[in-house]
């Protein structure tokens, strides 16, 4: 039997716009999720992608599909630029099934992004 819907967040940081920093970040960013979470690729449903205005180099969802994300719904979004938000910043939230009840969820703040959620532990 299947397990619930869930929604796992994260959010990483680039110390500059490249493809090449941008794929890193959010590979790591996923891969860290799925396995703080024990999730298996077939467990996710869907994921949206934010990112702040100086993100613009790819698109996170092309990064994702290069580590097998290639078959779940994937969307990019831009953040709203509140004044003083964090930059260089790329958020996802993640459906997924599990059978963890919602406080065993483990939701993933890195690098620069540590600070958005300091209540987390790491």
């Amino acid at each position: 039997m299947p397990g619930s819907v869930r929604a796992l967040r994260g959010a990483t940081t680039v110390s500059e716009d490249t493809e090449a920093q941008v794929t890193e970040r959010v590979q790591e960013l996923l891969t860290e999720i799925m396995a703080r979470n024990g999730l298996a690729i077939d467990d996710v449903i869907s994921a949206i992608f934010t990112t702040t205005a100086d993100v613009v180099s790819m698109f996170p969802a092309a990064a994702a599909r290069g580590i097998g994300f290639g078959s779940v719904p994937l969307l990019c979004a831009s953040e709203i630029p509140v004044p003083g938000a964090m930059p260089l910043c790329i958020r996802v939230l993640l459906h997924v099934t599990s059978d963890r009840a919602p406080g065993d969820l483990r939701h993933v703040y890195l690098h620069g992004a540590q600070v958005l959620r300091d209540d987390l532990p790491v």
